[in-house]
């Protein structure tokens, strides 16, 4: 069956009060935090695909989403890049819906209006978009997340899982409709954004995916991985290494330690520790400001 533009597996499953757990690539995807954390969710709760785009050539310009040919067996298949929501079914809580979102590139409009109406369509509680971006923060210290809320309960939830409230105003994308105006509709939204040093590139990031598991635990009791915590480890372990053998790095981390803690300080209103004019400069340079690539 067709909502908007999306192809519905028919019947749609009874889902009790959904919550979607939603990422957006390339925007706020760094070190593919955000994807890496929503494909764990699937697998750990057996999601099976709910809808998609029936054209998603009307949204994306396939020479930037590259298709992907592979082999499924002896046969040659084509993966053509798409916006894809499956579902999760819980014992106790809210199920999932879990969305994998494409920043579009042609009729962004229509592109909102319909996850717009498969949300209403499937009766969605809860928007919470997850990503990571980088930030003038160090490895060394708990990985900060910021994010917003609307509605009295997401905003109580933001506040109890410690999530820095962010003041961010600039450049951002054209799916933040979809939060903008869910509301409207009597659905909460959340955003849950990870903070990544700077310095650090990996195709696949664990300490950032087990800072956001941490919070989605608090929130919904998700069991976190033993594997996603060693290799988080490991990597912790290569950071440390790294930096012994750059410099550069061993000379900057002291300033970022002393930024990371200016900024928790504030958050839970005590007294700013006194810095250098030049480590201050950098602090008010850095707040409230879209920090490096997300």
């Amino acid at each position: 069956m067709r909502i908007g533009a999306f192809e519905v597996q028919d019947p749609i499953p009874e889902l009790k009060e959904p919550h979607v757990l939603a990422t957006l690539r390339p925007w706020i995807d760094v070190n593919n935090v955000g994807s890496l954390t929503l494909e764990g969710l699937e697998t750990q709760f057996r999601a099976k695909e709910l809808a998609r785009f029936a054209r998603p050539g009307n949204f994306f310009d396939f020479t930037r989403y590259r298709p992907v040919l592979y082999f499924e067996g002896q046969a040659r298949r084509i993966k053509i890049p798409n916006v894809t929501i499956s579902y999760g079914l819980r014992e106790k809580g809210p199920d999932f819906l879990f969305l994998h979102l494409l920043e579009p590139h042609s009729l962004s409009e229509v592109y909102v209006d319909s996850v717009l109406r498969l949300f209403q369509t499937l009766q969605v509680k809860r928007y919470c978009l997850l990503g990571s971006m980088y930030d003038a923060v160090p490895h060394t210290k708990p990985l900060l997340v910021s994010g917003r809320a609307i509605g009295a309960v997401a905003e109580q939830d933001l506040k109890r899982a410690g999530v820095e409230v962010s003041n961010y105003q600039g450049p951002t994308t054209i799916t933040y409709l979809i939060a903008h105006k869910a509301p409207q509709m009597g659905i909460e939204t959340m955003t849950l954004i990870v903070s990544l040093p700077q310095y650090v590139s990996l195709d696949e990031d664990y300490l950032g995916k087990v800072r956001l598991m941490e919070i989605l635990n608090l929130l919904y009791d998700i069991p976190i991985d033993k594997k996603d915590f060693e290799k988080a480890a490991r990597q912790r372990s290569l950071l440390n290494q790294k930096v012994e053998t750059t410099p550069e790095l061993k000379k900057v981390l002291p300033q970022l330690e002393a930024i990371y803690g200016l900024r928790v300080a504030r958050k839970e209103g005590e007294a700013m520790p006194n810095l250098s004019p030049e480590m201050e400069e950098i602090f008010w340079e850095s707040d409230g400001q879209d920090i490096g690539k997300a």
